[in-house]
This record gives C-alpha cells, sequence and structure tokens, in this order.
C-alpha cells in the first residue's frame, strides 16, 4: 500500500489544466440547485434518523435489485471471500478507486444490514442519474466538504498566482469546508443510531480517489474507527480491484475481509484509535494485489463509462 508523503499536502498538488478544470466543476456543482436541493433533503433525514424518527428509503433487496442490473448491465464482477460478507451492523470500509465504487458494493451485499453511504456530496450528485438513482433510494449521509484540489488552488492564490485569484474566491464564498461544528455533530449523531437500530455504514477512509491500484493514501481517517468504537460494532474491510479504469464488460473483483475487531469506547482514546487505525491499515495491505496488472485487449467505451461514473 501506498503510505501517505509531502505530496499529500495540498500545497504540493500539481494544477494542472485538467486539475483546474475540475475544481471549476466541482464550484459549479456545488451552486446547482439540484445539487442544494439533494444535500438540504438528506440532512434533514439525519435530523430524523438522530431523533429516532424512521426516515425515507425503499426496501434494500430492491435497492440491491436496482444497483446489480446497473452494474452488470456494463461489468462483469467477481467475490472473492463470501464468507467474510458481513450480516450483522459493522462499518464497511473499501479503497477508492472510481465513483462506480459504493454502487459496486451496494450491488453484492446483502440486503441487511441497509447500509447508508458517508460520501462526498458534490460527487454522490454531480450527475443527473445519481441524483435521481440516490434519490429515489434514499441511504445517503452527505459529506460537504473543500477538496485538496481546492485548498490548493486557494494556496497557490495566496502566494501570488493571480490568474487563480478569482477561482479561489468562489471556492471560499460559495464551497463549504466542512468544518460546521453542528452539521459534524449532526452526521455524528445520526451514525450512532443507524448503527444502534440494526444498520450499517459504508465509507471510504482514505477521504479521496485513490490514484493507483493496489495503493491506498496513508494514514487512513480517524473517523472510520470512531464511529466502530462509539458503537461497539466492528468494521469490515473490502478491496475493491478494478475500477480506476473502466471499460465494458471489465472484469471487477470486491474482496471481502475479516472483521477488525475494536473496542467499545463512548470516548476513545488515542492509544485505541491508533492501534485499530494500524489493524484496518494492516488488513487492507492482506486484500490488495501487490502487482495489478490491467487486462490485455481492447477497452470498449472506456471514455464514456470513466465519465459517466465520475
Amino acid at each position: 500500500m501506498q503510505s501517505s508523503t509531502p505530496l499529500d499536502d495540498p500545497a504540493n498538488i500539481l494544477l494542472s489544466p485538467e486539475v483546474i478544470a475540475r475544481v471549476r466543476e466541482g464550484v459549479a456543482t456545488s451552486q446547482q440547485p439540484e445539487v442544494r436541493q439533494c444535500i438540504t433533503q438528506d440532512l434533514a433525514e439525519l435530523s430524523a434518523i438522530a431523533q429516532g424518527t424512521a426516515d425515507r428509503r425503499v426496501s434494500g433487496r430492491l435497492r440491491r435489485w436496482m444497483m446489480r442490473r446497473l452494474i452488470k448491465s456494463f461489468f462483469r464482477v467477481r467475490i472473492e471471500n463470501p464468507e467474510n460478507i458481513p450480516t450483522e451492523p459493522n462499518v464497511l470500509t473499501a479503497n477508492h478507486l472510481s465513483h462506480l465504487d459504493p454502487f459496486l458494493i451496494l450491488a453484492f451485499c446483502p440486503p441487511h444490514p441497509y447500509y447508508y453511504i458517508l460520501g462526498d456530496a458534490r460527487t454522490l450528485y454531480n450527475k443527473r442519474w445519481k441524483r435521481w438513482l440516490i434519490g429515489w433510494a434514499g441511504g445517503v449521509i452527505p459529506l460537504e466538504r473543500w477538496w485538496k484540489e481546492e485548498m490548493a488552488v486557494m494556496a497557490a492564490a495566496d502566494h501570488g498566482q493571480a490568474d487563480l485569484k478569482p477561482l479561489a474566491t468562489e471556492i471560499r464564498d460559495h464551497v463549504p469546508n466542512g468544518s460546521s461544528i453542528q452539521q459534524m455533530r449532526q452526521i455524528d449523531q445520526a451514525v450512532q443510531a443507524l448503527l444502534a437500530r440494526g444498520d450499517g455504514i459504508m465509507l471510504f477512509p482514505e477521504g479521496r480517489l485513490g490514484e493507483q491500484e493496489g495503493h491506498m493514501h496513508l494514514p487512513l481517517k480517524r473517523g472510520t474507527v470512531l464511529y466502530a468504537m462509539r458503537s461497539g460494532v466492528p468494521i469490515y474491510p473490502v478491496a475493491i480491484v478494478g475500477t480506476k479504469t473502466l471499460y465494458f464488460r471489465k472484469r471487477l473483483t470486491l474482496r471481502f475481509g475479516p472483521p477488525v475487531q475494536v473496542p467499545h469506547q463512548p470516548r476513545p482514546k488515542r492509544v485505541a484509535i491508533d492501534a485499530a487505525l494500524a489493524d484496518l491499515e494492516q488488513a487492507f495491505k492482506v486484500l490488495l494485489p501487490e502487482d495489478y496488472q490491467e487486462p490485455q485487449g481492447p477497452q470498449l467505451f472506456s471514455q464514456w463509462l470513466n465519465h459517466l461514473f465520475w
């Protein structure tokens, strides 16, 4: 697995034309009325969950059927170690290579426990089909935050790169930075309520998309183990293989690992948090391929599929 390096510092991100274009697209997405409406609706659902009120969602079986139809229309999927697929309340964690990943997992996990996706709001709602599918299915916990690329743009503007100053101003004025204590408390309360009632949480502990098959950005985010420790549920790791580059009929793999047990601590201690993170990182090291090779042959509809699931 790949460990964190100085390149993970936003100030060291190469601001290529492609990165700048992605930032502009992300800022525009944050201001779309349809996206804001989805986020507002999901946050209202979180309040209902935290208060013990039933939230709006379709049945787990129907959601899995729909997701499986979607995935199987484009790809072939191999499940490895199915005996490790969880059937109890848990925090399900995966490496993150594509915005396809949460839909892929939902398509091949049992309908119970019912998983709620904890993920970046803009990448969950940046396309019309995602807004429709997630809006229909429910089960999303949206995170609003600055991307590392956006922080790199603001850092460059602050250091005198005049051409980026208007974009940096747009980011500061229109993109929530993720520092809202009220919203984070709301999410934390909802997560605890969901796990207590027997549901599951799906999250991607790198906190960003990976750049290479078989590699993860370390250290993993502490929230991963905090949720599990506060609720007394295990963490299940699943390695996703093959989604970095997508094309028609490509074989994708979900490799499930045994649970990582963590101590139940309503107020987790730093030593226990660090130990649990180390155990989770080791679990992924065992699951991820060491020498992934992209299959040879034609990559049909690759550009279209990679854009569709961006």
